[in-house]
């Protein structure tokens, strides 16, 4: 890798791992290389980073002993798992064992964990405000994540702790905007007129790129991120400015939310719950000038939607 220092990304061909793939890809004279891992290294994804400079390489999270191939003689790793492949936090959480232990045994010398919150913290098990998921969670792929924050301690992997929030790039996906019978678009979430912190999916990238840059001196902290916190009437108002046709939100209730019946609407519920309920303390946990100071290009969701603004084209 031409004597530069090798971060191993894992779901280098995802949203996460790809923007980091091509946050490190994009500064050629930054002293790294890009190993990016893939469970189909055939496919256009994997072929387009190799296209630009990746090394790419085959392993499955469920394959611990793939998991030491791709790691070897890396400097750096940025991990993580995808809940809603299963949706399954039990699945998770393996999964996150398997790349603690992986990463341990390699000697990776400055791991990026991508995780979120224990919302038990904020409300208990016991809490009837929501329904308990899976046994003992409350929001599943958020409790799943903090309780593997132990293994990377436990396997004494030299960790940041990376706290993501909710991807404004939902807004295109699954989470868009729906057609009322007036023919303006709805934004329908359970946030009553709490903030909802937001983030392009490009800035978690390049929030990490920034901690890998800064070596030991972001291991073993816990930063969390975002671009912008704004009510869902101010994400509305902010949508019709940009893309010149009315958005509104259209306020449900948790119950009435979980009660839409899509796969995986009751997380998806407690999630948008715990957001609003637990609104000042995740708010408070994501500085966004601190966040801006690491990553100077940070968007706001004004500056987002006129970068992508092309993708509501269908919307």
């Amino acid at each position: 890798m031409n004597g530069k220092r090798i971060i191993t990304v894992f779901g280098a061909t995802g949203q996460q791992g790809g923007s980091l793939a091509r946050a490190v890809l994009e500064d050629p004279d930054g002293g790294f290389a890009v190993r990016a891992v893939t469970r189909r290294p055939d496919s256009d994804a994997a072929r387009e980073l190799e296209r630009l400079g990746a090394e790419v390489v085959a392993a499955d999270l469920d394959d611990e002993e793939s998991l030491a191939g791709a790691l070897r003689g890396a400097y750096g790793a940025y991990l993580v798992t995808n809940f809603w492949e299963d949706m399954d936090a039990a699945h998770e959480q393996a999964q996150a064992a398997a790349l603690s232990r992986a990463a341990s045994h390699a000697g990776v010398q400055h791991a990026v964990w991508s995780t979120l919150e224990d919302t038990r913290e904020c409300i208990p098990t016991e809490d009837e405000r929501m329904p308990t998921l899976q046994g003992r969670f409350k929001v599943p792929h958020f409790d799943g994540k903090a309780e593997a924050d132990r293994f990377f301690l436990d396997d004494g992997v030299p960790v940041t702790f990376l706290r993501t929030t909710f991807y404004w790039e939902n807004l295109y996906g699954a989470f868009a905007p729906q057609r009322a019978e007036d023919g303006a678009l709805e934004l329908v979430f359970p946030m009553g007129d709490k903030r909802l912190s937001g983030i392009g999916v490009e800035d978690i990238g390049r929030t990490a790129y920034a901690l890998f840059r800064g070596g030991t001196d972001f291991i073993g902290a816990t930063v969390s991120i975002a671009g912008e916190h704004l009510t869902l009437t101010e994400m509305a108002a902010a949508m019709t400015d940009a893309l010149g046709r009315p958005v509104r939100y259209r306020p449900l209730t948790p119950d009435a939310f979980r009660a839409l019946g899509f796969p995986g609407a009751d997380e998806a519920g407690n999630m948008f719950q715990f957001y609003a309920d637990c609104e000042a303390r995740f708010v408070a946990a994501r500085d966004v000038d601190a966040v801006r100071a690491l990553h100077p290009g940070l968007q706001d969701f004004a500056t987002w939607l006129a970068n992508h603004r092309d993708r509501f084209g269908s919307v």
